[in-house]
């Protein structure tokens, strides 16, 4: 059985029989406490053009797709293509936490494809890129196939669209 972590006492509310945990502070303090790798260098590439000439792309772990794509599954580590034009899209994203009705409301919480193309015709960014990718959030510990395989996939086919910003939007 895995172990039992203990939630701060800060984050605990009193309630019959014990203490209860408020639940986003309790997720915040337990994400933070969880071990995350560490790598020798970075990939960290400085921006080559100025950002209002930069074609941004967006990545997303909302499991977002088409209608007519195949649903993620559950550790599923491979992507779906998105075109800019996409409106219609499902939400895949695998998790018991997770409250689906801010993306319900308004998709541009996990897909700000209306927030780029407002700063496109703002002039802030060069342009929208046409081509935009989407994974599955609920990944193995290790992410080994992502990190491996369908990352540089991805990030392959965003060298090939010109792509010079991409903005990630964790779910």
């Amino acid at each position: 059985m895995g172990q039992m972590l203990a939630a701060p006492v800060g984050l605990c509310r009193p309630r019959r029989g014990g203490l209860e945990m408020s639940g986003d502070q309790a997720m915040r303090e337990l994400a933070a406490s969880l071990p995350v790798p560490e790598f020798e260098t970075t990939a960290f590439t400085p921006l080559s053009v100025p950002l209002g000439e930069a074609r941004v792309a967006i990545v997303t772990s909302a499991a977002l797709h088409r209608p007519d794509d195949d649903p993620f599954t559950a550790t599923d580590t491979s992507f779906r293509t998105l075109a800019a034009e996409d409106r219609d899209l499902l939400l895949g994203h695998w998790s018991p936490n997770f409250d689906r009705v801010g993306y319900t409301i308004d998709p541009n919480v996990a897909y700000p494809i209306d927030r780029l193309r407002e700063l496109a015709d703002e002039g802030v960014i060069g342009e929208v890129a046409p081509r935009h990718f989407s994974f599955a959030g609920n990944q193995p510990d290790t992410v080994a196939e992502v990190r491996l395989d369908s990352g540089p996939a991805c990030a392959a086919e965003l060298v090939a669209d010109g792509v010079d910003v991409v903005l990630l939007t964790p779910v």
